[in-house]
């Protein structure tokens, strides 16, 4: 009995060992990613600053471009999962872009602090300027499914059966947009209006602020569907 629970305990550390050295792994090649881009960096490199060795990559991710898909997606599903029941049917429209927009914005408002959410933006910019097949692939397959998500939830609340609707659509590109921009124009906004994001409670602030302006561009789009159809 004695030895059996010493080759659980000795398993479960090295299971924890792994998961600790495979999240190095992750936060370095992020890091290293965002300021060097998949083409200049090194997997040798990456190694060092997370204290691995090479084989580890090779290990845990298949090959550098396994770590690298890793690395993209750690950022989608972090962001993903923040708003996973955003549609949930007992949830008001307010309600529900709320949830969505807060995950949006839950970074914001965290100072100077979080490197990493940093890094993963700076990767995903580079992406975004010049997207890799890799990065494409994502976006299909983990992006993709809340888009339609996203478009569904309109659809109900403007009051049309289908989400084909290519206004659907733009009405989708429109919300995120306007807080996906708190994200990506952070440093702009920093010197344009410093107190703007200056804390939670500002962010908190913006945030009834915008989900009250996504209300309106629904109603708004609901509104000229009506006149269209008199």
């Amino acid at each position: 009995m004695k030895i059996n629970q010493a080759l659980d305990l000795d398993e479960a550390g090295l299971q924890e060992r792994g998961a600790r050295a495979r999240e190095r792994l992750l936060q370095e090649a992020m890091r290293i990613f965002a300021d060097k881009g998949f083409a200049k960096a090194s997997t040798r490199e990456i190694c060092q600053a997370a204290g691995t060795n090479v084989a580890s990559i090779h290990y845990y991710f298949g090959d550098k471009a396994g770590l690298y898909r890793a690395v993209l997606l750690c950022p989608i599903e972090a962001l993903t999962s923040e708003f996973a029941n955003f549609d949930d049917p007992a949830l008001s429209l307010e309600e529900a872009l709320r949830c969505l927009m807060a995950a949006f914005l839950s970074p914001v408002g965290h100072g100077e602090g979080d490197e990493h959410a940093e890094h993963g933006m700076r990767l995903h910019l580079r992406e975004m300027v010049e997207p890799s097949a890799t990065y494409k692939e994502l976006i299909a397959q983990h992006i993709q499914p809340h888009h339609q998500r996203v478009v569904g939830l309109l659809a109900k609340h403007v009051g049309v059966p289908g989400a084909d609707d290519d206004a659907l659509h733009q009405l989708a590109f429109a919300l995120l947009a306007m807080v996906q921009d708190y994200c990506l124009s952070r440093e702009f906004m920093k010197v344009l209006a410093p107190a703007l994001l200056d804390g939670e409670a500002a962010v908190r602030k913006v945030l009834d602020r915008l989900v009250g302006y996504g209300v309106a561009l629904v109603a708004h789009e609901r509104a000229m569907r009506a006149v269209a159809t008199d």
